[in-house]
């Protein structure tokens, strides 16, 4: 049984326009779940509050209540001393689907699950029943929580004001485990949250979290909000960076996690007051966390405040800019991560245009066989793409290349380079990449969406290349669905020196590259198109070009005396081309009838 985990962004992808959500109360009125039962179907989301004085959201099975399941749910324990009023962190789940789900507060004082604090998602109406797992837990061993005691499979997340009744944080002094979210809500007029050290309150934190100013109408809350994620134990600090009224120096501080002695939310606060003005903000946001709209993602901004067709009115409004970006170390100071780390540097996300590293979605539990296959050929090629892209970029930056392209084009190749290491995950080469989507889409759906957002992420760097070669960009894409062993091939014969044995295609023995072909004297008539040209390659006998274009194009040649053939009527723009000894054969049989080649050519 598997869950949605961390933001819930992606399950936009799935359909959720029919999903429900549904609301549990933990602790309230006593030792139970209201409801203790739970209809939902797959996709719907629960969402589990929680009363006095110290509950959790378990997940054993139906055999063993009261004792946990290996990395199955947990909320971690919420405490609380109001039995009226709920606190402020709540978690949230994702059914995935049908099968019964059973749950329980795993609070060992009192045995609150031994006493009927159960809790059920679809039980049967016979059989195992909550009724049946009710009678259980009563002789069950004394309770026990996951090992770790972290949340899991679900979204821990507190509620924070910001603003609302003044100068202030609410709460201010943040005790939570790692993996909580934390949700920052903004009251009028404008404020901020922005990450400092203990030593330098009101000072910007290098590479800390900002969320820029959020303007808010008087008498609202504002619809954005501004979340962050607990990722380690360590104290965080963090300020409004308002500098009408001096916010940060007047109070508007707060903390998670701080030490109950020495270097206390007190201690910050007393700092705080005598901080040089004025408190300091970087120029773009959201940086080291994510801005929601009414449910819809905000990647970047200018000016510190919120763009204007988002805003609820306050302040003066900004207009976002496409290509913003905050001041970023030199090129040269940077190393390329160890190929498919998990831990790529803030510097790389940064530089693809965003500020957030891609999460996993959690999709499926495994990929079929020839899908793996697939996307262990292609790391390969990306791994290639990445390193020429990254050399190139730091020779036009500050290099032996300097002043060559404009700072437009070197800042672009710059971005393809941080774009290749943060797609280390999935593919490379767009020809290649449609292919691989067409042959995965049957036993490997989830993964379409993530090979294909790179196709068009190449799709755009292809248009800058050809107006680097001085050829004009094409109005909209005009990609080669080359078969991924002919692309496969293109690369080990023109930049591969040594391949590991693993890598293997097939009909490539040994994962060396078909023969060579050259394009050469190609002929144009009255109209400037190409209709005749010279195929320079070892070999002899009948054979054919296949012509491979734009949007499934494929048309055959036949090499005439002289090594002769002709060039399709119309065709311009990049093609591959491919010697074969066989005409009429699809695109997917191409690669069992190679003399050689591919090139690329450009006619």
């Amino acid at each position: 049984m598997r869950f949605s985990t961390g933001t819930f962004l992606p399950l936009t992808l799935v359909g959720l326009a029919q999903a429900a959500h549904h609301q549990v109360t933990v602790g309230k009125g006593g030792l139970k779940f209201v409801p203790e039962v739970v209809k939902a179907q797959k996709h719907d989301t629960i969402t589990y509050t929680f009363f006095a004085k110290n509950h959790s959201v378990a997940q054993s099975s139906f055999d063993k209540p009261c004792q946990p399941l290996d990395g199955a749910i947990f909320s971690g324990f919420v405490p609380n001393d109001s039995q009226d009023v709920a606190s402020r962190t709540t978690f949230t789940m994702t059914v995935e689907d049908d099968k019964p789900i059973w749950l329980y507060c795993s609070q060992p004082n009192g045995d609150h699950c031994q006493k009927g604090m159960v809790h059920a998602i679809n039980p049967p109406e016979t059989g195992n029943t909550i009724e049946a797992y009710k009678e259980k837990a009563k002789d069950a061993p004394k309770s026990t929580s996951p090992q770790g005691g972290l949340p899991k499979i679900g979204r821990r997340e507190i509620a924070v004001d910001v603003g609302k009744d003044g100068l202030k944080f609410v709460p201010s002094d943040i005790k939570e485990p790692v993996g909580t979210f934390v949700k920052f809500n903004f009251s009028p007029k404008n404020h901020s949250v922005v990450q400092s050290t203990f030593d330098k309150p009101c000072q910007f934190q290098e590479h800390g979290f900002s969320s820029g100013h959020i303007p808010t109408k008087e008498g609202t809350v504002s619809p954005a909000t501004f979340n962050i994620e607990i990722k380690d134990n360590k104290p965080i600090w963090f300020y409004c960076a308002q500098p009408t009224g001096n916010h940060c120096q007047s109070g508007m501080v707060g903390s998670i996690n701080a030490p109950t002695e020495g270097n206390t939310l007190a201690a910050f606060i007393e700092k705080a007051k005598t901080a040089p003005t004025p408190s300091t903000i970087e120029t773009s946001a959201p940086l080291g966390g994510i801005i929601l709209v009414n449910g819809k993602e905000v990647k970047t901004f200018n000016g510190n405040e919120l763009p204007v067709e988002f805003r609820e009115g306050g302040g003066q409004s900004t207009t976002p800019s496409a290509t913003a970006t905050h001041s970023l170390p030199p090129a040269s100071s940077q190393t390329l991560p160890a190929w498919g780390s998990p831990d790529v540097p803030d510097y790389f996300a940064n530089k693809t245009g965003g500020h957030n590293k891609p999460k996993h979605w959690n999709w499926a539990d495994k990929l079929s066989p020839s899908a793996s296959a697939f996307l262990q050929l292609h790391l390969q090629i990306e791994n290639l793409i990445t390193h020429l892209l990254w050399e190139a970029y730091l020779k036009l930056e500050d290099g032996d290349w300097k002043g060559v392209y404009p700072q437009t084009i070197t800042a672009s190749i710059g971005a393809w380079a941080a774009q290749s290491i943060l797609h280390s995950a999935t593919t490379s080469t767009i020809g290649a990449l449609i292919d691989i989507s067409a042959q995965i889409a049957k036993e490997d759906p989830f993964l379409v969406p993530v090979v294909m957002t790179q196709v068009g992420a190449k799709s755009r760097a292809a248009g800058v290349v050809n107006m680097m070669r001085n050829h004009l960009a094409g109005v909209a894409p005009r990609e080669i669905g080359v078969p991924v062993g002919l692309a496969w091939s293109f690369v080990l014969g023109k930049y591969v020196e040594s391949c590991p044995e693993e890598v293997k295609v097939e009909g490539l023995e040994g994962n060396k590259a078909w023969p060579g072909v050259k394009v050469a004297k190609v002929e144009t008539g009255e109209d400037g198109l190409a209709v005749r040209a010279e195929v320079e390659y070892e070999g002899s006998g009948e054979h054919w070009v296949a012509w491979i274009g734009p949007w499934g194009e494929l048309e055959y040649s036949k090499v005439e005396e002289g090594k002769k053939v002709g060039v399709p009527k119309g065709w311009t723009g990049d093609v591959f081309v491919v010697v074969v000894d066989r005409e009429g054969v699809g695109l997917g049989e191409i690669g069992k009838h190679v003399v050689a080649g591919p090139e690329q050519v450009w006619l």
